[in-house]
C-alpha cells in the first residue's frame, strides 16, 4: 500500500515542474524579460529554502558538527562542478567567453542542485508513508506547495541560460523525475535507512543552494544596473523569501 501511495504522490509533485508551460503562450521577448525578473525570485526562493527549511531540518538532531561539515561539502562540491564545467578543456568552456550569449553552465549547475533536491523530496515522501498514510499525505501537500514557486524560479534560470521554453520544460521534468528515484530507493531501504539517507543529503543540498544563489545567480543580477532593475530585483528576491517563509506555516 505504501508503494502505491508514495508513487502516486511523487508523480503529482513532479508534475509541478510543468509550471513553465505557461510560457508557451508568451512571445520570446516578453518571456525573456519575465525570466530575467524571476532570476531574483529564484535567488530569494533558494536562500529562503536554505535558511528557513533545509538548515533548520539539518540541525534538528543533537549533532552540530556533522551537518555543518556537510553544508560545506555541498557548497564546495557545487563549486568544483562548476569549475570543471567551465574549465578550458571542459564541455561548457565556450560559455565562459564574454561574447557568448548562451550560458549552459548556469543551466547545468541549477539542474544538478534541483535534481538532488527532488531526490530528497521523493525520499521524504516515501519515508513519511512508511510511517503512516496521514503523515505521507501531509508531507506531499507541504512538498507540493513548496515545489510550485521553486520550479517557477528554476524555469526562469533555465531560460536565462539560453534554453528554449520547450527544452527548459523537458529538462525541468527530467530533473523532477529524480523524485521517483529517491522514493523508490527509500522504499527499498526501509524507514530507518531512508531517513539516514535524507539526513545526509539535506545539508549537502543546503550548501549547494547557497552556492547557486550567491555565486551563480546573484552575479547574473549585477548585469542590470538601472534603478528599475534594482527595484524589480529587490522586489522579486523579497517575494521569493516571503513565499518560502510563508510555507513554514504549512510545514
Amino acid at each position: 500500500m505504501a508503494w502505491a501511495q508514495t508513487l502516486l504522490s511523487v508523480v503529482v509533485v513532479s508534475l509541478a515542474s510543468l509550471v513553465g508551460l505557461v510560457g508557451l503562450s508568451l512571445d520570446e521577448r516578453r518571456l525573456q524579460r519575465l525570466a530575467n525578473a524571476f532570476i531574483g525570485f529564484a535567488v530569494g526562493a533558494m536562500l529562503g529554502d536554505t535558511f528557513f527549511h533545509l538548515v533548520p531540518q539539518a540541525f534538528s538532531g543533537d549533532a552540530r558538527l556533522v551537518p555543518s561539515g556537510l553544508i560545506l561539502v555541498g557548497l564546495l562540491v557545487f563549486f568544483l562542478v562548476e569549475k570543471l564545467l567551465r574549465h578550458e578543456h571542459g564541455p561548457l568552456h565556450r560559455s565562459a567567453h564574454p561574447q557568448g550569449v548562451s550560458k549552459p553552465e548556469l543551466a547545468a549547475i541549477n539542474l544538478i542542485g534541483d535534481g538532488v533536491h527532488n531526490f530528497i523530496d521523493g525520499a521524504l515522501i516515501a519515508a513519511s508513508y512508511l510511517t503512516s498514510p496521514a503523515l505521507g499525505v501531509g508531507t506531499t501537500i507541504a512538498v507540493l506547495l513548496h515545489e510550485v514557486p521553486h520550479e517557477l524560479g528554476d524555469f526562469a534560470v533555465l531560460l536565462r541560460s539560453g534554453l528554449s521554453v520547450r527544452r527548459a520544460t523537458l529538462l525541468n521534468l527530467l530533473s523532477a523525475s529524480l523524485a521517483l528515484v529517491g522514493a523508490i530507493v527509500t522504499l527499498l531501504l526501509g524507514e530507518a535507512l531512508g531517513r539516514q539517507l535524507t539526513q545526509a543529503l539535506i545539508p549537502c543540498t543546503a550548501g549547494g543552494f547557497l552556492y547557486i544563489a550567491t555565486a551563480t545567480l546573484i552575479p547574473e543580477l549585477q548585469h542590470d544596473r538601472t534603478l528599475k532593475g534594482f527595484v524589480v530585483q529587490a522586489g522579486m528576491i523579497s517575494a521569493g523569501l516571503a513565499v518560502m517563509g510563508a510555507l513554514l506555516l504549512v510545514d
